[in-house]
Order: structure tokens, then sequence, then C-alpha cells
């Protein structure tokens, strides 16, 4: 990747870092969310691809090029999915947030080669501040509420970037693609299943039509481990529009002995972070029961899950840090 030093938005960056007022580039070239909203549904040609301004944005060179590939279907697209990702993981969203809705449109053509890759990638723009996050106050977390310095709880980017406005866009285009993500929920693989739960549990819903969609999938399902994601994106959904009829169904799967262990140790998860009531002692005899080693490795194949660890199963991970805080931190120092 190129100096971000040079990009036009430095300039943007170096004057918030100077102090100037973040409201002031609201809905001007560099603000990601203008021009995502730009993007019709439906146009997603070479034209427009090109068209559109990356290289107002951190990256962005490399941003259009990894789509450009993802695009055609080169051999090389795994590579450019990694790119689209490493840039997230590096604290750098906002140029790829523009790659969402072209991913969307990939995930969405099942003869296309890429759509796996694209699928598993597309909702990184849309989180941050979430690897290694495993709290109750923080995990399935939206963060929404506006703070007096403008940022939404989100600060900014490794370049200086208001990371709020990268989220809120990739989430917008998330939002707008939900029609073409919700029949995913029902394709024939279940990774292809469980990565689009994971997405579409980042669309705002405000028709509660995406929390229809997850009853609707879990009722028929018959994968444990798609269930168990099925009840996570419940959750984070809940999370960000509460609705108390479902804060309550995850409250009865965990306490459900009928239920796989991989659904009851997702719901609890999921009802831990939508209650501030304290954890009561079934569930931690539950949790204590059903959360084996074996068990927490094989369910880091939920993105969730996967995100959450650091040095050890993101399951295990949950559990030690929402029901026992006072446990210290695994070390990750080979020589002790």
């Amino acid at each position: 990747m190129g100096d971000w030093r040079t990009d036009p938005t430095f300039a943007m960056c170096r004057a918030l870092t100077e102090g100037a007022d973040l409201a002031s580039f609201a809905g001007g070239p560099f603000d990601i969310r203008a021009v995502v909203a730009t993007i019709r549904p439906g146009t997603f040609d070479g034209a427009v691809l090109d068209d559109l301004p990356w290289g107002n944005f951190p990256h962005g060179e490399n941003a259009r090029e990894a789509v450009r590939l993802l695009r055609t279907g080169d051999g090389s697209a795994r590579n450019a999915m990694d790119v689209l990702i490493g840039m997230c993981a590096d604290d750098s969203r906002a140029a790829a947030v523009l790659a969402v809705p072209f991913l969307i449109r990939i995930a969405n053509d099942p003869h296309h080669r890429n759509r796996a890759d694209a699928l598993g990638g597309l909702a990184a723009p849309a989180r941050a501040r979430y690897l290694g996050v495993a709290s109750r106050d923080e995990l399935l977390l939206h963060r929404s509420g506006h703070q007096r310095d403008g940022y939404d709880d989100y600060g900014v980017e490794v370049t200086g970037y208001p990371a709020g406005w990268s989220v809120a866009a990739a989430r917008a285009a998330i939002t707008a693609g939900a029609p073409l993500l919700l029949p995913l929920l029902d394709d024939s693989d279940p990774a292809m299943r469980i990565d689009a739960s994971y997405a579409l549990a980042t669309a705002a819903d405000p028709g509660h039509t995406v929390r229809s969609a997850f009853a609707t999938r879990f009722a028929k399902e018959q994968d444990l481990m798609v269930r168990a994601a099925l009840v996570l994106a419940t959750a984070e959904t809940t999370r960000a529009h509460p609705h108390q009829p479902d804060t309550a169904w995850i409250r009865e799967l965990w306490q459900d002995r009928t239920m796989a262990p991989e659904v009851r140790l997702t719901a609890a998860i999921g009802w831990l972070c939508l209650t501030d009531e304290p954890a009561p002692d079934a569930l931690h005899t539950t949790v204590d029961a059903l959360a084996t080693e074996e068990r927490a490795r094989a369910m880091d194949v939920l993105p969730w899950m996967a995100a959450a660890g650091r040095g050890e199963p993101g399951l295990l991970r949950c559990v030690r840090r929402m029901l026992h805080p006072e446990e210290p931190e695994p070390s990750d120092d080979p020589w002790t």
C-alpha cells in the first residue's frame, strides 16, 4: 500500500487534528457516507467502479483494484479480499467501504467463483473496535451514541479519518443490499448462511424484516453452527434495535436443555450482552459445563467468536470476561 499521507483526505484529517469541526466536512467529497449514498442499486458495472472517487480515501486505489480482481474472477481474488480485510484490520476502513456494494452483488451471484470470499469479508468495514472484544459492555455493540466531539464513540482510524463515518457508511450499504443478502440465509452452504447472518446483523432493521428472517431460518435450520450463528445475529440486531420478545426468547434458549450446547452457549453470551441483570447461578452452571476447550475451538467458525479470541478460543475468552473477570488474561509469551 502507498503512503496514506499523500491521499487527498490527509488534508482533512490533518485539519481535524488541528481542531477543525468535523461537521464542516459532512456531506462533502471526503465523507464516505455521502459517496456511498450516490451508488444506486443495480449499477455495479466496471464504469461505475472506475467513476467512484477511490482516490479521495486512504489506500483507495488498492481497494479499487481489489474489487476489480474480485469482479472479474481473477485467480488472485483471494489475495484481493485479503487486501480489503487487511485494511479494516489495520483500522483504515473508508476505502474498503466503497467495495461493500460490489461485494454484495458478487455474493448474490450463485455462479460467481468469488462469492464466498466476498460474503465472508463484506461486513468487515461495518464493525470497529471488535477484534479481541469479549465483554458484556462491548460485544455485539453498535456504537451510535453521539458524543460532544461528533465522533459517535468511534474516534478516528489510524489515518485520522473519522471511524464512525466508515462504519455508518458500511452499515448503510449493507442495509441497502439487504434484499440481496436475505436469500443467502437459505443458501445450500452452511458457511454462506453463517456469513450472511453475520453481515445482516449490522443492517438497520426498522421494519423487523431482518429479525423475522433470522427467526424463520432458525425454525427450519438443521446445522447446529448455523443455528448458533442465528442466535448471535439476533442478539446483535436486538442490541442495536431493542425488542423485548427476542431478549426473552434468547433467555429461554440457554435454559432449554433440549437445545444443542452450541445454541445454548451463544444464547447465554447473547443474553448477557442484552441485559444488565447479574448472571444467575443456572447460567454459570450451564456455561461452565458446556464450554469445553474442544467445543470452543469448533465454535471459532462463527465470526463473532473468531473475532473475540486473542490467544485463546473466542468462546472461552467471552466466558472468562463475562463470568469470571477475576481470572487473569492468558499469556501469549511462549517463554512463560
